[in-house]
């Protein structure tokens, strides 16, 4: 062979490995284009889903603070009721006590009537308020 072939040749390999290298830079640059841009994309909706989670996040603690504050009311408002029950049952016992006393009293100043009025009425018996001399009525 000649030589002048010869270096035609080599001259052609390195002309081809140029190429080939240009064309892998090139293809290189390329998918790293792609992959900066797909990062892009991910970055912005890193973005917009973490604000997205932010407003959740405060509706979230919005809403359990106001469940809260409504089981606060409800309780209160329980405890208010209960006091207001206790008070009741304090006043009606003092009524009863007072009612007793009166009783008690009656039937030392006239024993007879009181005991008239025992054997009419038993435990349990309600006092007609249209008729209160009698019509006893029972439970």
């Amino acid at each position: 062979m000649d030589a002048w072939v010869i270096v035609l040749i080599v001259v052609v390999a390195v002309v081809l490995l140029a190429v080939l290298a240009l064309a892998l830079s090139k293809r290189s640059r390329v998918a790293q284009v792609r992959k900066r841009e797909q990062a892009r994309q991910h970055l912005q909706e890193a973005q917009v889903r973490g604000v997205r989670a932010q407003q959740e996040q405060a509706l979230a603690e919005e809403q359990a603070a106001r469940a809260r504050r409504e089981r606060a009311e409800v309780e209160e408002r329980s405890a208010l009721a209960e006091q207001e029950a206790r008070e009741r049952a304090a006043r009606a016992g003092e009524e009863q006590a007072a009612a007793d006393s009166l009783r008690a009293k009656a039937e030392k100043v006239a024993p007879d009537l009181a005991s008239d009025r025992h054997q009419q009425r038993e435990p349990g018996d309600t006092v007609n308020p249209d008729h209160p001399e009698g019509g006893a009525t029972r439970r």
